[in-house]
């Protein structure tokens, strides 16, 4: 499985939120630049994490984005969801009628395995628990 850019940008932005949690909103030039995302891009992905309710906005000279809950409070399986969709394998996890095969099918169970693992790992690390993993690999710069 190969995440879209999408994803892997996105969540680039929601950590670097994260990082700047409390200390005002984030101007998209700002994360553009840091993350080296096209400001068009990351449009795109912002309006997407606010239509989701994980990111909020403001408007004006100091205005910006801003994570909508703390970050100890949104799991990284909220950000995938939201930017990639549900963690699929395969077809047959999901929908039993996908194949003929799937009754008797060894593989199934291999993918139904790695979904579940896959989940459970998003599941289990909030934006905060990246902060924390950021700060051990390197200073915080706050731009803002």
């Amino acid at each position: 499985m190969k995440l879209s850019t999408r994803t892997r940008y996105g969540i680039r932005a929601v950590v670097e939120l994260a990082e700047n949690y409390g200390r005002g909103p984030v101007q998209l030039k700002m994360i553009s630049k840091d993350q080296d995302i096209s400001i068009k891009y990351l449009e795109q992905i912002m309006s997407l994490l606010k239509s989701s309710g994980i990111v909020n906005s403001s408007r004006g000279a100091k205005g910006g984005y801003f994570l909508a809950k703390p970050p100890n409070k949104i799991k990284l399986s909220e950000c995938f969801s939201c930017l990639e969709g549900p963690v699929v394998t395969v077809e047959c996890v999901d929908n039993q009628d996908y194949c003929s095969k799937t009754k008797r099918c060894i593989a199934r169970e291999v993918w139904a395995e790695v979904e579940k693992a896959m989940v459970s790992v998003l599941e289990s690390i909030t934006l905060q628990d990246m902060v924390e993993r950021a700060r051990k690999n390197k200073p915080l710069v706050y731009q803002i």
